[in-house]
């Protein structure tokens, strides 16, 4: 990544959990990278359309004593005379470079292809094979299940809370389940803890992708699979667990012999079909 002012400020937000209104500091600090260590925690509260305590309460999510502290520390991270503003990247592609550094740890996760392999056993042998995403996560299982379900003969897809949702988890184990893949990313759902903890219970094995090996999920999973999101902007984005995701189908694909033929007879049907504009 450049080392523009703006850049080394998104490295020293990346990494904390911000509520809406501090990424909307954020925003801003990165938008006006020369000049905010110079600016008072009013005048930072103008420029983000925040209260004053917002700025201050900010400081102390980053882990500075006060903004006074945080000042100090920018003063020191982009120093005058440093590279001009007008070369610094905007926040839609400090966003763009954060997620391309997520794809490039995952990368370098998927170095031991062992856990993703053992993964994919485990979801190929499972029939039929729950998925669970509630929430942000709702998404990445709905992806998942979409393809899934071309190559697996069972898949049941779990993307709705409630207190339907055991009984749903035991109907897959009473049909014969034996794994459960869960996408589950930030806020995390307290129910999505309670599923995993009640599917552990009912003795399926729980495969999970998360954002973080230390995700609330991860006490609740017997193998868990950790792919970043990134903070940058309002609302977290979510490429390397959607990436992932494809990795663990691809394994999945690996262990089911009849994966080929079922694809080339959707393949025959939807041509026949007139399925897709081609």
């Amino acid at each position: 990544m450049t080392d523009s002012p703006a850049a080394r400020l998104q490295q020293l937000f990346e990494g904390h959990r911000l509520t809406p209104t501090q990424r909307r500091i954020a925003h801003s600090m990165v938008r006006r990278a020369a000049d905010v260590p110079f600016l008072s925690s009013v005048e930072l509260a103008e420029v983000a359309g925040v209260s004053q305590p917002s700025v201050t309460r900010f400081a102390v999510a980053l882990g500075f004593d006060g903004y006074p502290a945080l000042r100090k520390h920018l003063r020191e991270v982009v120093p005058p005379g440093s590279v001009p503003v007008e070369d610094a990247l905007n926040e839609y592609q400090q966003a763009v470079r954060a997620e391309i550094d997520n794809l490039r740890h995952l990368s370098d996760l998927l170095a031991d292809p062992a856990p993703v392999l053992r993964a994919g056993t485990l979801l190929a042998a499972s029939r039929p094979l729950p998925v669970l995403g509630l929430r942000a996560a709702a998404a990445q299982a709905r992806g998942f299940a979409y393809f899934a379900g071309k190559v697996h003969p069972d898949v049941r897809l779990l993307d709705e809370g409630g207190t339907l949702l055991a009984d749903r988890i035991d109907d897959a184990r009473h049909a014969g389940a034996t794994a459960l893949l869960c996408f589950a990313l930030p806020r995390h759902p307290r129910e999505v803890v309670a599923a995993l903890a009640y599917a552990q219970d009912a003795g399926l094995t729980v495969v999970t992708v998360a954002d973080s090996a230390f995700a609330p999920v991860a006490g609740h999973s017997d193998l868990l699979l950790p792919a970043a999101v990134g903070t940058g902007l309002s609302f977290d984005t979510a490429c390397a667990p959607m990436l992932l995701g494809r990795v663990l189908l691809e394994a999945m694909c690996d262990e089911l012999p009849e994966a080929q033929a079922r694809l080339e007879e959707f393949d025959t049907k939807a041509a026949a079909r007139g399925l897709f504009v081609e």
